[in-house]
């Protein structure tokens, strides 16, 4: 019989919570540790329509990327993250989320990111931290792509990789060779990847700023939209739990999506 806690003890293998960034809320966060477990539903977020989807599927536990609460001061009905643990408890469903720790990960978004990016040998983009056998870890990485591309070229082959609605983007007339990558909100980190030689980076939730910041650096910059640039985790979260729990069924979210759309 497995567990909400083995599950979240060999997802803690995958991802340590040691890792994770100070701000951050990770691990377990609703649910009882030793209810059993039959359904899995793995998702970006747990929305309204992600727990419903749960209970229709009669999922015991959903596990995600983006935690369901930072910081809470009461549960009630009247606020909106209090609403879902409320809904989670009534129907029997633990969360467990991974969050900056599943960022930095090896085998985690980033790394799932380069793939889709097209990077054939991915590296960390600097070194945020150790892990316990002394090794570094990151959340950035960057690598060279197998050709060169133009950036026209590149800024299509992202669209369809990372499913995007639409892209938002600086070029700085430069063709596409050394790409750095970091799911969500990496707008903060083009000069880590300028000191690397890119000369393309691939990330989400750029401001105003940046956009001209990235211009003056010249390094193309790629606005692929925080949904487009984790959700990549979401099929290799699932597989990782077919592999270590065959007998669970585990499911892919099919409601949450991309939420902002292009006109």
């Amino acid at each position: 019989m497995v567990k909400v806690n083995d599950i979240f003890i060999k997802l803690n293998e995958l991802a340590p919570i040691s890792m994770k960034m100070d701000f951050d809320n990770v691990g377990l966060l609703v649910g009882e540790e030793g209810r059993e477990v039959r359904c899995i539903l793995v998702s970006l977020d747990i929305t309204d329509d992600v727990i419903d989807e749960a209970v229709s599927l009669g999922a015991e536990l959903i596990v995600s990327h983006h935690p369901l609460f930072l910081s809470l001061k009461s549960v009630t009905d009247a606020d909106g993250a209090g609403g879902k643990i409320i809904k989670l408890i009534k129907n029997g469903i633990a969360a467990i989320c991974m969050h900056t720790n599943l960022d930095a990960a090896a085998g985690g978004v980033n790394d799932a990111l380069a793939t889709r990016a097209g990077i054939k040998s991915p590296e960390l983009l600097t070194v945020d931290g150790y892990d316990e056998s002394g090794s570094p870890y990151c959340i950035g990485r960057y690598g060279d792509l197998r050709e060169e591309m133009s950036l026209d070229d590149y800024l299509a082959y992202i669209k369809d990789a990372l499913s995007c609605g639409g892209l938002r983007y600086v070029s700085a007339g430069k063709k596409v060779r050394r790409v750095a990558v970091m799911g969500g909100s990496g707008g903060d980190c083009i000069h880590l990847a300028a000191e690397k030689g890119c000369d393309t980076y691939v990330t989400a939730d750029v401001k105003y700023h940046q956009f001209i910041e990235a211009k003056e650096a010249e390094i193309n910059i790629i606005d692929a939209g925080h949904f487009c640039t984790e959700n990549v985790v979401v099929p290799v979260l699932a597989d990782f739990l077919r592999t270590n729990f065959p007998s669970v069924k585990t499911a892919i979210s099919t409601v949450h999506a991309q939420t902002e759309k292009f006109f």
